[in-house]
């Protein structure tokens, strides 16, 4: 299944960006993706699971997702956390389930039903996400041209 939509107003998006220091511009995407991902996380914090949203992985999970580095600039990431703040590996056993589970010996130890509680959370509210992308971005770009006004301003620098 696919699904087509238009989006309007990115190419310029990138040509502000552009014109940002590289670690600016980085700084305003994240900030941005944080405040959009917010929604996803308080609709599946109603599980079990406190939920982050970070741009930071252990080393675990940073070679378990090797492959979205590729040609990405900025990458963040939605998931659940443990009480010490880090991730909850047992996590995607109630997210997913486990088919029946047995013992070398034959004993039938159970399985657990899946639970969902991230999938609903983005299916919900992953239709007005890009949308509101754009807004936070735009807002992100000007915070930090206003800032950086400011900053100059007070240097006496033009």
């Amino acid at each position: 299944m696919s699904i087509g939509f238009k989006v309007d107003g990115f190419r310029d998006m990138e040509r502000a960006l552009a014109g940002l220091k590289r670690g600016t511009a980085k700084a305003v995407v994240r900030r941005a993706l944080k405040k959009v991902l917010k929604p996803v996380a308080e609709a599946a914090d109603a599980s079990m699971f406190q939920i982050s949203v970070t741009s930071k992985l252990s080393p675990r999970q940073r070679a378990a997702a090797s492959g979205d580095f590729i040609g990405s600039i900025v990458s963040m990431y939605i998931g659940p956390i443990d009480d010490e703040g880090r991730g909850a590996p047992h996590a995607h056993l109630i997210e997913f389930g486990t088919g029946p589970r047995k013992h070398k010996s034959g004993k039938f130890v159970g399985a657990v039903m899946p639970e969902p509680f991230m999938r609903p959370a983005w299916d919900a509210n992953k239709a007005e996400m890009l949308e509101r992308l754009k807004r936070e971005i735009w807002t992100e770009i000007q915070k930090t041209l206003d800032r950086t006004a400011a900053r100059n301003a007070r240097a006496g620098r033009r």
